[in-house]
């Protein structure tokens, strides 16, 4: 089934087609009109440089009428193996078609409502058929029954014209455009970005980068480069000042020698002020008590710091090189 994008912002275009797999682009004077565009032969040139295959409008009263804006907008410099010329379906517009495609031009009869107008256009010979799926079910018609009534006539009478599934809404109109078995497919960017989403794909992923990160990945790369240290003597007033400075809950308490004390945190303050009351702020952190610090060497992978977080159950590991505190890691460095 071809892909095609269904746009006229020129943005959205340069993304979709960097995909590197899109059939070709379709557009419409109702959507220039939209993105402010004043320039259309200018801006057919420019599109028709950027994508496979463009499928623009040619317009017209009579047959004749519209095979003249066709052989125009040629003259602009299009190829024509690789432009495909849009008519509403009508009399003049299945005539139009026979015309075009007498000369050797590809032809998109659309805005198709009926099986009847589908049929007088596979008869002329059009290059693609399109029914309009979004603005058919608005109207409360069973738009998907005549996609797949134009797919069996395709096959049952050997018509080579394409089917191609237009007015996409949402992902489900992509999916029963497969169902039906519809030969082409034209999508605004917005439902193309989310064809291969899925949350359940999406977790999945995550994981396996996060196992792969823990398997590749050094204790001293994942941590941010802040080494969250303090002295001893400090009080516990300017360790909390740097605690909101370092942005952690924890800080490494540091002898003179520069051997690890212990670890402060901010769960520690609150038990101390609850039992000895705003007074202990006035203390220096060489007056309390530790229990030995949790530590990882910095050159060990993570997911030996990954085994140590799940069996002490902390947030936070002091890292160490040579002894000495060179940072901390947080569980959330893990992901990250």
């Amino acid at each position: 089934m071809e892909l095609y994008l269904d746009s006229a912002n020129l943005k959205e275009i340069e993304e979709g087609f960097k995909l590197g797999f899109l059939n070709g682009l379709t557009t419409t004077p109702t959507f220039m009109q939209k993105e402010g565009i004043t320039d259309i032969d200018g801006t057919i040139v420019k599109l028709s440089k950027m994508v496979p295959v463009l499928q623009i409008e040619a317009l017209g009263n009579t047959a004749e009428e519209i095979l003249a804006e066709a052989e125009r907008q040629l003259a602009l410099g299009l190829d024509k193996t690789k432009t495909v010329f849009k008519i509403p379906v009508s009399l003049e517009g299945v005539r139009a078609c026979k015309l075009l495609r007498d000369k050797d031009l590809l032809v998109n009869v659309h805005l198709v409502y009926t099986l009847q107008q589908a049929y007088m256009a596979m008869h002329a010979g059009a290059t693609y058929v399109c029914p309009l799926v979004g603005r058919l079910q608005d109207q409360g018609h069973d738009a998907l029954a005549l996609v797949e009534q134009c797919v069996n006539a395709v096959d049952l009478y050997g018509y080579d014209t394409k089917i191609m599934f237009s007015s996409v809404r949402h992902t489900e109109h992509v999916r029963n455009a497969i169902n039906v078995g519809v030969h082409t497919i034209t999508v605004p960017l917005k439902v193309l970005k989310q064809l291969t989403e899925n949350n359940f794909t999406t977790v999945g992923t995550d994981q396996f980068i996060m196992d792969t990160r823990l398997m590749m990945v050094k204790v001293k790369e994942a941590i941010n480069g802040v080494n969250p240290v303090v002295s001893e003597d400090t009080t516990l007033t300017e360790a909390i000042v740097k605690m909101t400075e370092y942005g952690f809950g924890a800080i490494t308490v540091t002898r003179k020698d520069g051997s690890i004390r212990g670890v402060f945190t901010d769960g520690g303050l609150r038990k101390l002020l609850v039992d000895k009351g705003r007074d202990v702020l006035n203390a220096k952190l060489s007056d309390l008590e530790y229990r030995d610090p949790i530590s990882v060497d910095g050159n060990v992978l993570l997911n030996d710091a990954n085994v140590l977080f799940k069996k002490t159950n902390v947030d936070t590991i002091v890292v160490t090189d040579n002894g000495k505190p060179v940072g901390m890691l947080d569980i959330q460095d893990l992901k990250s």
